[in-house]
């Protein structure tokens, strides 16, 4: 389990102009993360833009990271719904043998009870023949798991090892690190509380920002897990301007701008979304010459 401790990645999809996958940025993407000091990489997520993507993309997407990672790091797959049945079935039809874990989203949309929630990840524990990171997310979901019930989740059943908790709520991230099984996970989705999260007890990050400023991240997630306090904030002092920018507008849209301005790929998102707006391309360009300097 310790695989996921330290800094991990929810990887953006490179789109070109066309709004085709650019396989090629995608690539140089992976690497990118890989030399600079990421631990591990999330595939299909939220900030991959996984709801806009065909099943034969996500497939392909997913082979273009396993051959880029070629078993350097550990990946993670993005499959969850709020439809069970279809979780179990991508779950059993999709080749899981390069796959470290899956990523699975608490069901948005319906709004279940904690009981609904229990029964949908008790049965994707079930059908799976890899470890789960459950994923809670009120802010796209509607709902909150719980603390009670990812920890009943976390007592009941051993392949599921982690949550990645982005409520942005601290008091529920206490609760979990003050309860937990010795060896669950707690994870952070949150880049701007991650730091304390893990100065807490967490075990690192799923980052959005991260993917851009590899070297960066993962030293302050590094140095947060070291016990390091003082010099892990003189880097998140750094990086506040730039993450409180990349969720300004929508991500994975404010992502893509601070990638573009890298010129590690283009901002191109899929509708619904839209392009971050020229001001906040801006901003940012401005906030990433701060940091540089």
């Amino acid at each position: 389990m310790t695989k996921f401790q330290g800094t991990g990645v929810a990887i953006i999809t490179p789109f070109n102009d066309d709004l085709t996958v650019d396989h090629t940025a995608l690539t140089n993407l992976v690497n990118f993360n890989i030399e600079n000091g990421t631990d591990y990489i999330v595939i299909a997520g939220t900030t991959g833009e996984s709801v806009t993507m065909t099943k034969d993309e996500k497939k392909n997407i997913t082979k273009t990271i396993i051959k880029a990672n070629n078993g350097r790091v550990p990946l993670v797959l993005g499959i969850g719904g709020n439809n069970t049945a279809n979780v179990i079935e991508e779950i059993k039809s999709t080749d899981l043998s390069q796959i470290d874990a899956l990523l699975s989203v608490s069901p948005y949309y319906s709004k279940p009870q904690q009981e609904g929630i229990y029964q949908h990840f008790k049965t994707i524990s079930e059908a799976s023949p890899i470890d789960i990171i459950m994923y809670n997310v009120p802010g796209r979901t509607s709902s909150n798991m719980s603390p009670e019930t990812t920890l009943r989740l976390a007592k009941d059943f051993e392949n599921i090892i982690a949550v990645k908790e982005a409520g942005n709520n601290v008091h529920q991230y206490l609760k979990l690190l003050r309860d937990k099984p010795e060896d669950f996970l707690i994870i952070s989705g949150d880049d701007d509380l991650v730091l304390g999260v893990i100065l807490a007890g967490g075990a690192g990050v799923i980052s959005v920002l991260g993917q851009a400023v590899p070297k960066q991240f993962s030293k302050m997630i590094n140095l947060g897990l070291e016990g390091k306090a003082k010099e892990a904030y003189e880097i998140h002092f750094k990086l506040m301007d730039l993450t409180s920018l990349i969720f300004s507008e929508n991500n994975p849209a404010g992502i893509k701008a601070v990638l573009e301005a890298l010129d590690l790929s283009k901002s191109t998102v899929r509708l619904p979304l839209v392009e971050a707006s020229k001001e906040l391309k801006q901003n940012i360009k401005q906030a990433l010459k701060k940091f540089e300097s």
